[in-house]
């Protein structure tokens, strides 16, 4: 009777090893960890990459937006320091 408890002692403890370690190597490579009734939970937030994916096109539309207005800098930098004779002809040409 002592033997058959201790065995199945043993083999609880070593699936429960095996389940730990398995889920410490899948965690630590980056791929979804096994919960106790064999579903996945994602490493981190759901919707970190929908906040990601948004994050970056505000980041493209407010990198056009500075080089613009870089571009608009450049410009009244040019008229501020050119001499006036030049400037006004310049705008005599446009007209």
């Amino acid at each position: 009777m002592q033997d058959g408890m201790i065995f199945v002692v043993l083999l609880v403890g070593i699936s429960t090893m095996g389940w730990l370690a398995n889920n410490w190597i899948r965690a630590r490579h980056g791929y979804p960890v096994e919960n106790e009734w064999k579903g996945t939970t994602a490493k981190g937030d759901p919707d970190a990459e929908r906040r990601i994916e948004l994050l970056s096109s505000e980041n493209e539309r407010l990198t056009g937006q500075i080089s613009r207005l870089e571009e608009r800098i450049s410009v009244l930098e040019r008229i501020a320091t050119d001499p006036a004779e030049r400037t006004a002809r310049e705008i005599d040409a446009l007209r």
